[in-house]
């Protein structure tokens, strides 16, 4: 009885120096703040971490050593502040402290401000420079850009939130950019070398995996459809799941101060792309919710390839993809119909999308660009006798085509039967007919697999496949 009576004291006595070392820990910070890190610039930016609870933590910024942000350690020893921060520049240093007894340190060097962006998705955004992409070893070369810095998120999936992810910042040299996602770098080089501020490049992407994924769990109904779709997605190199990566790669940078996103998925949301518009509205909503803040939200359309599909579903994610940028505020959609592969669905042409992406950007987000940097998109249909004739935005100088003929247009009469048409252009119009059909209700463009279009405006940017049908 003695004995047990001693085993007890012990275990109680080693319990109370658990909770000792939770309440008691040093101040400690999440590894997306750290040497190298690039902070949003002309803004109030959260920091946060963990302490000693009711102690006091200091924050200051080299760039304003006046202005010190002072926060009580709560009871979960847990604390944040915000501090101001100033136009673009650097290196700087953060200094985070605590003088509650025993004086605690952590000295953040090379810190830079500046614009901060998310880039997400799947493969498409996780493929490297490395893995290949055109003029692959000149473009490889060519990065050393000490002001573009990544934090590449270490690819890991949770049921539970996390509060902490495996990354580390990197300056962009020609070892670090073939190593992280060319999309990202692509559209990072062209902010910087536009604006000329530092850009911080934070890449949370895992290739093959669905929308669902990235959104929180409960926002996802548990149905018994969505419960077959998740087995039958089921792999070994990817999470299916609903929120397993919205909890361990989205929660963890939650709520960094950012200026937008750029996202890069749809392939693996075929197989139910009905659907997809939701889960892309929840997902944005929910990113924003988490981020505090209204950012734009930038999509790349995914590219022609050969899918083999029976149901036509790469060709209803992108007409999913197009529905959600005109319906959700602050979103914009990049089209890819000229630079898809038809065998290859990684298409090595990763400097057009990071040109679109940041063109946009400049325009809508920055202001100093006043080009046209959307493609077209169809925006009217008339019947004239046997024609269809079709007016698209976006394209006020004109349409043009690359090749002899315009690829990729069918319609269709009553019979619902399509053909290929015959097409002629007029300025931003089109002027569509096929021998044999007399009265034209349906056509489309390039909706399909892997139809590569030819169709641009003036500005070279490809008009959006569609499929539309006249209503009676």
């Amino acid at each position: 009885m003695k004995n047990c009576i001693k085993v007890w004291i012990i275990l109680l006595f080693v319990c109370s120096l658990g909770v000792k070392a939770q309440t008691h820990m040093s101040i400690s910070l999440p590894s997306i703040f750290a040497d190298h890190m690039v902070l949003q610039q002309e803004d109030s930016v959260p920091i946060w971490g963990w302490g000693r609870a009711s102690s006091i933590v200091k924050i200051v910024g080299s760039w304003s050593l006046k202005d010190t942000v002072s926060v009580v350690v709560d009871e979960n020893g847990r604390w944040m502040g915000k501090i101001k921060t100033i136009c673009y520049g650097g290196p700087y240093t953060l200094h985070i402290f605590s003088e509650n007894h025993v004086r605690e340190d952590i000295l953040l060097k090379d810190v830079m401000l500046g614009e901060v962006w998310i880039c997400s998705g799947q493969s498409n955004m996780e493929w490297s420079s490395g893995n290949g992409i055109t003029n692959q070893q000149e473009e490889i070369g060519a990065a050393n850009y000490p002001n573009i810095r990544f934090f590449s998120l270490a690819k890991r999936a949770s049921k539970t939130l996390q509060e902490d992810c495996q990354a580390e910042w990197e300056v962009c040299t020609p070892t670090v950019m073939q190593q992280r996602s060319a999309v990202a770098y692509f559209f990072g080089k062209h902010l910087h070398q536009n604006l000329g501020v530092p850009i911080g490049l934070i890449v949370s992407a895992w290739g093959g995996t669905s929308a669902e994924v990235w959104i929180p769990n409960e926002l996802v109904p548990n149905t018994i459809e969505q419960q077959r779709l998740i087995a039958s997605r089921k792999n070994p190199w990817w999470p299916v799941e609903s929120g397993v990566l919205y909890n361990s790669m989205i929660n963890p940078l939650l709520p960094y101060r950012i200026a937008g996103a750029i996202w890069y998925q749809g392939e693996s949301n075929r197989d139910a792309a009905a659907l997809y518009a939701k889960w892309m509205q929840l997902l944005i909503q929910s990113w924003r919710k988490g981020f505090k803040k209204e950012f734009p939200f930038y999509q790349v359309q995914i590219a022609p390839f050969n899918y083999k599909s029976a149901d036509n579903g790469p060709a209803l994610i992108r007409e999913a993809q197009e529905l959600v940028a005109h319906m959700v505020p602050r979103t914009e959609i990049v089209i890819t119909n000229d630079v898809g592969e038809y065998g290859n669905i990684h298409p090595a042409k990763k400097q057009e999308v990071g040109i679109r992406l940041g063109n946009i950007a400049l325009k809508e987000n920055y202001g100093v660009l006043d080009q046209e940097v959307r493609s077209p998109f169809l925006t009217q249909i008339e019947i004239e006798k046997n024609q269809m004739v079709l007016t698209f935005n976006h394209a006020d100088e004109g349409l043009i085509c690359k090749d002899k003929t315009v690829k990729g247009v069918q319609i269709a009469g009553e019979d619902g039967i399509f053909v290929e048409a015959k097409v002629k252009i007029e300025e931003n119009r089109l002027k569509v007919y096929a021998s044999g059909i007399k009265r034209p209700v349906a056509i489309r463009y390039c909706f399909d697999d892997a139809t590569v279009g030819n169709l641009f405006n003036k500005q070279g940017l490809p008009v959006a496949p569609f499929q539309k049908r006249i209503k009676n």
